[in-house]
């Protein structure tokens, strides 16, 4: 990994890094659906321009996590959040956010290809269009330089105007990376974007993930360690809603320093 190795705070499993490297900071950042605490008080920096890798078994809060950073929870009946979630030091969750506005910032591809049943060229006109562009020259241009950022253009440059469940699923996945780079973010969430395709299709998209690291902060979730080890510079390790961990991706594969890290990482629970 290119990323020097952070220290850890005393405390809290967050690496340390100058103020001007974090994008995204939680202070005991908890979130609920009702009375159950699906996230507990989490605290940790995750820096511009980084991969950051969430690791841990199902149901520990991983994706609860990933989906607070955008507010995709607000829709989820009874689900609230305590503590604080800053993005570029502006509170996640201050009530005078404007959401549409967070969420063109903050990109998100989610664990099965959830393309609309448009043409291809629509899919990705569809967020440029939702925030004011028009002209037709904008739009194609937007159209193709998103296509290639996720290396689909070629494949599909001479069929835009087809329907997009026509493509394959590794296709449909990198529509919708296509999709959400299509609003310029500054942020792109993945949840477990690789998880429903094929080893071939899971190589594109781990590529993909190298080329699109540094113009954009990446926060992938996986089950896959080896693919977090590949793709990230940060590695997260969470357990029953908690941060048990938290450095670099190396570190923490070769010498973690909590017990709970190693055996999940070993195998011997998870």
């Amino acid at each position: 990994m290119t990323s020097a190795s952070p220290a850890m705070l005393p405390g809290h499993p967050v690496a340390a890094t100058s103020e001007a490297g974090v994008h995204l900071r939680a202070e005991a950042f908890s979130v609920f659906y009702g009375p159950f605490e699906a996230v507990r008080a989490l605290s940790a920096d995750l820096y511009r321009g980084r991969v950051t890798a969430i690791i841990g078994p199902s149901g520990c809060g991983k994706s609860t996590f990933l989906r607070a950073i955008n507010r995709m929870n607000d829709l989820v009946p009874g689900a609230h959040a305590s503590g604080r979630l800053l993005f570029d030091g502006e509170s996640i969750y201050d009530p005078r956010l404007d959401v549409v506005a967070l969420r063109r910032r903050i990109g998100m591809v989610f664990q099965r290809p959830n393309v609309f049943p448009k043409t291809i060229r629509q899919n990705v006109e569809y967020g440029p269009r939702l925030h004011g562009v028009s002209t037709a020259a904008a739009l194609a241009e937007t159209v193709e330089r998103s296509l290639v950022r996720a290396a689909l253009w070629d494949e599909v440059k001479d069929r835009l105007d087809d329907n997009a469940l026509g493509l394959s699923g590794g296709q449909q996945q990198r529509l919708c990376l296509a999709r959400a780079l299509a609003v310029e973010p500054e942020m792109l969430l993945m949840d477990e974007p690789t998880s429903a395709l094929d080893p071939r299709a899971t190589a594109r998209i781990e590529d993909l993930i190298a080329e699109l690291a540094g113009t954009y902060t990446i926060v992938i979730v996986t089950h896959n360690m080896q693919q977090a080890a590949r793709v990230s510079d940060y590695t997260a390790f969470m357990y029953e809603g908690l941060l048990v961990e938290y450095g670099d991706t190396d570190r923490l594969f070769t010498s973690p320093r909590e017990k709970r890290t190693e055996d999940y990482i070993t195998g011997r629970f998870g």
